[in-house]
């Protein structure tokens, strides 16, 4: 059988079925993704702060604190509850189809809401309504992935459904600041392109009817199956949602706190700080856009997920561990060439990894949603422990943390006792040979290389020695055998 999509939905595709890659439902991901997350980032990150400001006064830091812990706990529930009722439509029209495209009306109907509230309760009361109708489009159309795409070619879809993710987040961003003078325009203009998204996405993937899926009568087994954690066959899955959780906590650890590393650990002026958020975004976006493009290919011919995970974990470890060395701000830019391609990569392959751990497929989008929450939940431990931290030790403390944390994710995402190996092993290998060659390079641009070259490469090699044979005597006690 060579079809890509049969008349009658299954709920999955084989590899006997699926002969090409599914490049329309691709197409309908990098859309459909786009077309949320751009105008989400648009508001949250540019027009929201800019309108609390005015509602708000003095007391808008403690606003937008608010907004966002709100936000994140609707959201997390949103995309557990969406999914779930996703799992269970039956419709001509397919499973997931209708709630993306009424995700996408009501959404936008509530972030007109959000432009319109005169008053900060109000404001809040409609930004947890536009997080609640927003993730029923997210959680619908992670889904889709497992739904539509045979095993594979998941990398190479869920590449594009993270190239979507990653022009929205800094496109988005772009299209608000253009309206940060007529704030009212720029919430229309981002509900319009919300309103579009889901429509746009469900015509052209034109996903199959549902009808003929089996029915489920409404019991309590029933209940807990579709809206509880899951319980039965799930030791990968859970391995998945920490290691994820791990990663995203190293990242927003740094992000979170970028502005601060340059001018309180590196010294920078306002303008010099601004300078270099500059490049470091530009940096950022380059290199995740070129690798979500790389990577979901290459997972895919060499028929492995969790090697390029574990790969791209030790990326955004090593890139984390850059500026402990060194306050130069020039550090922060290797950290975003180095981490930022083990982020575009680690995105580009991590939602086909997601799929192929998921304990059913009857209940797959409601799982992914509970995957999320690795999401919102490393967004909050990140800065959370950093702050402790640069409070008790510095900034100083702040990447070995990072670093660390990522490190665990990788060994989290080898699901084999070899694959985690690999991160003992690799992590301090590339560290002292990485670092050396930046520091060698800046020098490059003086008359003469830095000083203290050979104490500073002697505490990269000391610091990895100790950490190889920790991790090589530690290892038996972890791990035993490949389960």
């Amino acid at each position: 059988m060579n079809t890509a999509q049969p008349t009658v939905w299954t709920g999955t595709v084989s590899d006997e079925q699926q002969a090409k890659v599914p490049w329309v439902v691709g197409v309908a991901l990098v859309l459909g993704v786009f077309l949320w997350m751009g105008p989400y980032m648009g508001v949250n990150v540019v027009l929201l702060p800019a309108k609390t400001a005015l509602l708000a006064g003095d007391g808008k830091a403690s606003v937008v604190a608010v907004l966002s812990t709100s936000a994140m706990i609707v959201a997390a529930i949103a995309n557990i509850v969406f999914g779930a009722l996703s799992d269970l439509t039956r419709s001509r029209f397919g499973r997931r189809s209708p709630w993306i495209i009424g995700g996408s009306v009501l959404a936008a109907a509530a972030m007109m809401f959000v432009s319109w509230a005169p008053t900060v309760p109000l404001l809040i009361v409609g930004w947890c309504v536009y997080q609640c109708f927003l993730n029923a489009i997210v959680a619908p159309l992670i889904a889709v992935i497992t739904d539509r795409t045979a095993p594979k070619f998941r990398g190479t879809i869920s590449a594009m459904y993270a190239l979507g993710y990653s022009v929205g987040i800094y496109g988005g961003q772009m299209i608000g600041a253009r309206f940060l003078t007529d704030q009212s325009m720029g919430f229309t203009v981002l509900a319009v392109l919300t309103l579009i998204g889901g429509p746009l996405a469900a015509l052209i993937m034109r996903e199959g009817s549902s009808l003929a899926m089996p029915r489920k009568r409404f019991t309590a087994q029933m209940f807990w199956e579709h809206f509880s954690f899951p319980t039965r066959h799930c030791r990968d899955y859970y391995l998945a949602l920490f290691g994820k959780f791990l990663i995203v906590a190293a990242k927003f650890a740094i992000s979170g706190f970028q502005l601060y590393i340059l001018t309180d650990y590196m010294m920078q002026s306002a303008d010099g700080a601004k300078h270099y958020v500059s490049v470091i975004s530009m940096c950022m976006m380059v290199t995740a856009i070129a690798m979500t493009v790389i990577a979901g290919p290459i997972s895919d011919r060499i028929g492995s997920r969790k090697i390029p995970v574990i790969a791209c974990s030790l990326l955004v470890a090593v890139g984390s561990i850059i500026p402990f060395f060194s306050n130069d701000p020039k550090m922060m830019i290797a950290y975003a060439l180095v981490a930022g391609t083990g982020m575009g990569a680690y995105n580009a392959v991590d939602q086909a990894l997601n799929v192929e751990v998921l304990p059913s497929k009857d209940t797959a989008a409601k799982d992914l949603g509970i995957l999320n929450l690795a999401n919102t939940g490393g967004q909050v431990l990140g800065p959370v422990l950093a702050a402790t931290l640069i409070n008790m030790f510095g900034y100083h403390a702040l990447f070995p943390l990072a670093a660390v944390c990522s490190l665990l994710g990788a060994l989290s995402q080898g699901q084999a006792a070899r694959e985690s190996l690999l991160s003992i092993v690799l992590f301090p290998l590339i560290i002292p040979i990485l670092l050396a060659g930046i520091r060698v390079c800046a020098g490059g641009f003086s008359e003469a290389l830095p000083e203290g070259v050979e104490s500073w490469l002697g505490i990269a090699v000391a610091f990895d020695a100790v950490f190889l044979a920790a991790g090589l005597v530690l290892f038996p006690f972890v791990f035993s055998g490949d389960e």
